[in-house]
């Protein structure tokens, strides 16, 4: 591969589960990878196993990418489909001696295994049916596998982008399957044969597949195919440094959609589990793609921590666009369309205290409240009889004022504190039970403002005269 060389990279999920945040940053690295260089980044849906790929594991991927904003270059690829071209090349290796058939029964192949593990040596074929000289084993009408014929010697090198030279003695490997009996292709060869006909240079990946990549590279140097360059980057753990799992949060990547993370915070956040620019924790999508290399990519697991990406995704919504936010609350709570204005005026200051989307909706969710306002629980004992004379005596105050704004309203009720000698923790809370019914809002002055001067008053007297 020559510097000239355009750069393709391609994400190859299997379509058996969801979109995982394992997988979401594969497709993310090699997107930012193949858009930093100005190539093309393709997406292959691996569904050679028919039995176990789902049509809704499918659509989840789909969904999951677009969600995300990692669009794929062109048509999207169906392993299946090429299943053709895999057979022919399997036959090709057959006819040029890279291949053999095996007749050995999955029973026989199975002792074969027992028998080296007894030896204390590693479960594998043992190479029956390799040709040796002239003497093929060959058993007319049987069924039969394609074998890849590996070298038995020397050892085969990996010039991986993040591990370094990973190399690996030939003796480990036992002949691979390339056709199973009923003269399907398995995953080893068909990968090879797509990357190599999609035109992929760079192939990244979790290190998982590490030992993959050396029998892919056999594959490679006996057709005579140039290999792409690999690149294995470390798996993603829990905060507790254990294998990421459900109880961590490995959710799909449509769970965090519907928790309400932003697509730009989940594309932050994702990058950082391995990747680093500096000392730089929050970042654009652009800035990403300007930054993004395999140099930077660490040979450490990285760390799932859900309060870190909420913390992201906090920052991430302090910077989105208000009328964008605004829709996205409208969408989450459908009372609110009828008040877009107010929503509007209220966003800055609602997006300043929110984590996630819902978060902005039950913030915002006092401007559609229905009168009269249903009081928690827990904010009733503050509308007692010692202190609605107070809530009267603002109510009147408020209502004298000419100018609704929160610096006006915030004068009027400090003023009234001062001359009374109460404190915020006294009067505030009192006004939040009248005005919102619970503890989730903006500040009291806010509310305030942000009603109508006569929705605002209703609510007051609602409670006093109830």
């Amino acid at each position: 591969m020559t510097d000239a060389t355009k750069i393709v990279t391609r994400f190859a999920p299997s379509p058996t589960g969801f979109l995982h945040i394992g997988g979401a940053r594969t497709a993310l690295f090699n997107w930012a990878f193949a858009r930093h260089h100005g190539g093309t980044f393709l997406l292959r849906i691996e569904d050679t196993d028919r039995a176990r790929s789902t049509q809704e594991a499918m659509d989840a991927i789909l969904e999951g990418m677009n969600w995300l904003g990692l669009e794929a270059d062109g048509e999207v690829f169906y392993q299946h489909a090429n299943a053709p071209r895999h057979v022919e090349i399997a036959e090709q290796l057959l006819a040029a001696g890279k291949a053999y058939k095996c007749f050995c029964t999955p029973q026989e192949v199975e002792a074969m295994r027992e028998k080296a593990r007894a030896e204390g040596k590693p479960p594998r074929y043992d190479g029956t049916c390799r040709p040796d000289g002239d003497a093929v084993k060959h058993v007319e009408g049987a069924p039969f596998v394609v074998r890849f014929k590996a070298p038995q010697s020397g050892e085969t090198v990996i010039d991986d982008a993040v591990q370094g030279r990973v190399a690996t003695a030939n003796e480990q490997f036992d002949d691979l399957i390339l056709l199973r009996s009923d003269g399907s292709p398995t995953y080893m060869l068909s990968v090879v044969v797509d990357d190599h006909n999609m035109g992929v240079t760079h192939i990244i990946r979790g290190d998982d597949h590490l030992t993959n990549a050396a029998r892919q590279a056999q594959i490679y140097a006996v057709l005579e195919w140039e290999v792409p360059q690999f690149a294995h980057i470390p798996l993603i753990h829990g905060a507790d440094g254990a294998k990421l799992s459900k109880r961590h949060g490995a959710l799909g990547v449509e769970a965090y959609r519907d928790m309400g993370y932003l697509p730009e915070a989940m594309r932050n956040y994702l990058a950082r589990l391995g990747w680093s620019h500096g000392d730089d924790e929050v970042f654009t999508t652009a800035q990403l793609v300007d930054w993004f290399g395999l140099e930077a990519i660490g040979k450490s697991p990285a760390r799932f921590d859900t309060e870190k990406l909420d913390n992201v995704n906090a920052q991430h919504l302090n910077r989105a666009d208000d009328a964008n936010l605004v829709a996205e609350t409208i969408a989450l709570n459908g009372a609110l369309a009828d008040f877009a204005a107010p929503l509007t005026v209220a966003m800055p200051l609602l997006k300043e205290r929110a984590t996630r989307l819902p978060d902005l909706a039950a913030d915002a969710a006092f401007l559609a409240a229905k009168r009269p306002i249903a009081v928690d629980e827990k904010l009733q004992n503050h509308l007692n009889d010692e202190n609605l004379p107070h809530l009267a005596a603002l109510a009147q105050k408020l209502a004298d004022l000419q100018d609704w704004s929160h610096d006006a309203i915030e004068a009027v009720m400090k003023a009234y504190m001062e001359t009374n000698e109460l404190k915020m923790g006294k009067i505030l809370p009192i006004f939040r039970a009248a005005l919102v019914g619970s503890s989730q809002s903006p500040g009291i002055f806010d509310v305030l403002a942000l009603l109508d001067k006569t929705e605002a008053l209703a609510r007051l007297n609602d409670q006093i005269t109830r």
